[in-house]
């Protein structure tokens, strides 16, 4: 087997620098950089696989994670993370022009009731370190989300389409902030919806060893937090990035909450799990 199952907060967030190969020119370093920028810019959805006979099965015939979005691969800082699936897989990669190389595959250490799904995100973790290329490209209507193409050394490819990030969409690299979400919402006030139920959170700090040092009081959070979703029963941490919206609408918060990871969840009944 490829890939190890380990959770470590360190290892899924921990960045490694990459290193200019000999023989590179200036030219071709602002071009890496160009096209490393975009291939960060985006969340890239799987949109179909490609076997190495060109035989192509769409995403949507592929067994989905429990909030049913697609697998998705995000890169930044010499990171790949891939959600979509039960667990979160992690990796370090590095590209040098339109060659890539993905190594030291981590997991999450979650045991998902889906065996489909297990078995498929086996396959996905040893499929990582035989990525070869990497290539973007703009499809001939604007309009169309730009897609991403991962080969593979034996041909194989898988064929993704982009999505801006949150930083690319606000403008900004957001706050690191980790929020404890309750098991049960709470009736909140909203200007348009009479009776809103809202997630009840507060706030955790921890120190820099990961130690909890304090907790905040619990209030309702106005509005959602992009990528997560709320089993009822379930108690939650959440590692999320806060964004200041200069935009946002009269009936909208102006601050905006993405989920970057789950950090522990809890169900009613006492079972535990860390993610």
């Amino acid at each position: 087997m490829k890939y190890s199952l380990i959770w470590s907060l360190a290892i899924l967030t921990a960045g490694l620098t990459a290193c200019a190969q000999p023989g590179e020119g200036p030219s071709d370093r602002h071009a890496d950089t160009t096209m490393e920028k975009t291939l960060t810019a985006y969340h890239w959805e799987l949109d179909r696989i490609v076997d190495e006979n060109g035989a192509a099965q769409a995403s949507g015939t592929l067994p989905h994670g429990q909030s049913g979005a697609p697998m998705t691969l995000a890169f930044q800082a010499q990171r790949l993370s891939v959600t979509g699936l039960c667990n979160v897989l992690s990796a370090a990669y590095n590209t040098q022009g339109d060659n890539m190389r993905i190594r030291q595959v981590v997991s999450t250490m979650r045991m998902c009731p889906d065996t489909a799904l297990m078995r498929h995100e086996h396959a996905i973790a040893n499929r990582l370190p035989d990525v070869a290329t990497w290539h973007v490209a703009q499809a001939d209507n604007a309009a169309q989300p730009l897609t991403l193409t991962l080969a593979f050394s034996n041909g194989g490819q898988w064929v993704l389409q982009g999505k801006p990030t949150p930083e690319t969409r606000y403008g900004s690299a957001g706050e690191i902030r980790f929020l404890e979400v309750a098991p049960q919402t709470i009736t909140c006030s909203h200007p348009l919806i009479p009776k809103a139920q809202c997630l009840n959170v507060r706030a955790v700090q921890y120190d820099a060893s990961g130690l909890k040092t304090g907790e905040g009081p619990w209030h309702a959070l106005q509005g959602d937090i992009e990528g997560y979703h709320h089993e009822p029963g379930v108690r939650n941490v959440l590692r999320v990035k806060r964004f200041v919206r200069s935009d946002a609408p009269a009936d909208a918060p102006d601050q905006v909450y993405v989920l970057d990871m789950v950090v522990e969840s809890e169900h009613a009944a006492g079972q535990y799990s860390s993610e």
